[in-house]
């Protein structure tokens, strides 16, 4: 793509101008033309309904005339919009098919980009690589700045704590991990693991074998995995051992080494069994702990061991938080409004 004024970047399948009418130094005018009309389709949306929702979320005017598109609005906004597009339209070359949170998602990332910083390269603000996670089957690309903060301490953190409501990614985005950490040879193994605290029965009076018992709980998990991985790789993985189901009551006395471990629900777990659990960390593993600290199960009288944790190893070196919010939900539009929701009807003046 290029613009007036700069050297034209590589690999992009699109070209734009940007003028400024004159009298109006905050208006932009930006004109996108696609090299794929077939492409350029897509991306418009059926009915352009693509277009219509990043008109609506950027406060802009998008026109398209075959495979051009202009943009009008105030600067900013405009800029924010024409990233968004080079996002949707870079994914789609890719041949990734997008859908409405990933249009939502290159909204996010193209808002947030305003407040990067850049490195000290001639790269445009904005132009920045989105985090992403790759395995054979599927490659997934962050849809928020918090989830792309989440993405790069999973790439480089041996103990990372994902915070925050349902639907932002946190539990999903900790398997495909661990997954390509797996299909890399990175780690030699991965371990769920998840307390069963909504059941409100002890594992031995539910029926059936300690993975018939802890199958219904680790089911979000089991969906990440076969997402990212291939079933038949995975019912093989998990036959051997090298996927593995280890509920979290029995995991007292194990050292975890070259595996990948993930704690889910984390917010259900006592005091004694986050300590218990974060100190199962072995040789050449990464941990993993998710939770949300709104969503506790526990009886009133107990402390959660996931907000106890945050507490205390906040400050510690190389243990790295990330806090998603419901700005980050990229589950139905609906999800964020439901949170934002419950947050006011939970606040004393009934504001978030």
């Amino acid at each position: 793509m290029k613009r007036d004024g700069q050297a034209e970047k590589p690999d992009l399948n699109a070209t734009s101008d940007l003028q400024k009418p004159s009298g109006a130094s905050d208006m932009a005018h930006i004109v996108l033309t696609f090299d794929n009309n077939r492409l350029a389709s897509a991306l418009y949306g059926q009915f352009d309904e693509n277009l219509a929702r990043i008109e609506q979320k950027l406060g802009v005017t998008i026109s398209s005339r075959g495979n051009q598109l202009t943009i009008k609005g105030v600067a900013s906004a405009a800029e924010q919009a024409r990233r968004t597009l080079d996002r949707l339209y870079d994914l789609l070359h890719k041949g990734t098919a997008i859908s409405t949170s990933d249009v939502d998602g290159a909204i996010r990332m193209a808002i947030a980009a305003d407040d990067q910083l850049t490195l000290p390269t001639l790269e445009r603000k904005g132009q920045m690589a989105v985090a992403q996670i790759s395995t054979r089957k599927r490659t997934i690309y962050a849809r928020s700045s918090n989830q792309d903060a989440y993405m790069r301490a999973l790439e480089r953190a041996e103990l990372v704590f994902g915070i925050g409501p349902a639907g932002t990614g946190k539990t999903y985005l900790a398997v495909a991990h661990a997954a390509m950490l797996l299909e890399r040879g990175i780690v030699e193994r991965i371990i769920l693991s998840r307390p069963a605290v909504e059941a409100g029965e002890r594992l031995g009076f539910l029926p059936g074998d300690m993975k018939e018992k802890v199958d219904p709980y680790l089911r979000p998990l089991y969906d990440a995995l076969y997402d990212m991985m291939p079933a038949d790789k995975v019912e093989r993985a998990l036959t051997a051992g090298v996927i593995e189901i280890a509920p979290l009551a029995f995991m007292r006395g194990r050292t975890l080494a070259n595996a990948a471990v993930i704690l889910d629900e984390a917010q259900n777990t006592t005091p004694m069994q986050m300590k218990m659990f974060l100190t199962r960390l072995g040789e050449g593993s990464r941990m993993i702990v998710t939770g949300d600290p709104s969503q506790i199960d526990l009886p009133p009288q107990v402390k959660s061991g996931l907000v106890e944790a945050i507490s205390i190893l906040e400050s510690v070196e190389k243990v790295v938080m990330v806090r998603f919010g419901k700005t980050d939900v990229v589950r139905h539009p609906l999800v964020a409004s439901i949170i934002d929701a419950y947050e006011r009807a939970d606040s004393p003046t009934g504001k978030p």
